[in-house]
């Protein structure tokens, strides 16, 4: 039984240790972190700029009564405008995410630009080569 538990236990060493798994976390933690910087950057920020320029720009309390309330049965209500709202915070965020993404990329171009590459020499024939094509140019002048 002891030895079953030291090979799993090396098992997971040898997992976690793993550069990969250790990146995946890595990655993880890092994408929870943006991902509620954009939630916050379409929450407070686009959002309220959106809703200063149309009047509001929060679909939530849309809604239709399907059936009104009978006999001690709940109404029956299509809330239509959280489904909206879900499809208006989505597109925000697709397109906060691309455009943050754009700039870390267009950054990224600039401040790692590689050296410019040198072209290449032009090919230089070696002096035997050359010697014997000037001995075929002089070999069909005699002809």
């Amino acid at each position: 039984m002891l030895k079953k538990t030291r090979g799993v236990l090396e098992e997971f060493k040898g997992f976690a240790i793993k550069g990969n798994a250790l990146e995946l976390a890595i990655g993880v933690v890092v994408g929870g972190a943006f991902g509620k910087i954009i939630s916050s950057l379409v929450a407070d920020v686009i959002t309220p700029t959106i809703a200063l320029m149309t009047g509001s720009a929060d679909f939530k309390h849309l809604s239709v009564t399907l059936r009104e309330d009978a006999g001690g049965a709940s109404d029956v209500v299509l809330t239509y405008g959280a489904f909206l709202q879900a499809i208006f915070d989505f597109f925000f965020i697709a397109v906060s995410i691309f455009l943050v993404f754009k700039i870390i990329s267009s950054a990224r171009k600039r401040l790692f630009v590689q050296e410019e590459q040198k072209p290449a020499p032009p090919y230089e024939k070696p002096a035997q080569e050359r010697l014997l094509e000037e001995i075929r140019d002089l070999l069909k002048e005699k002809k």
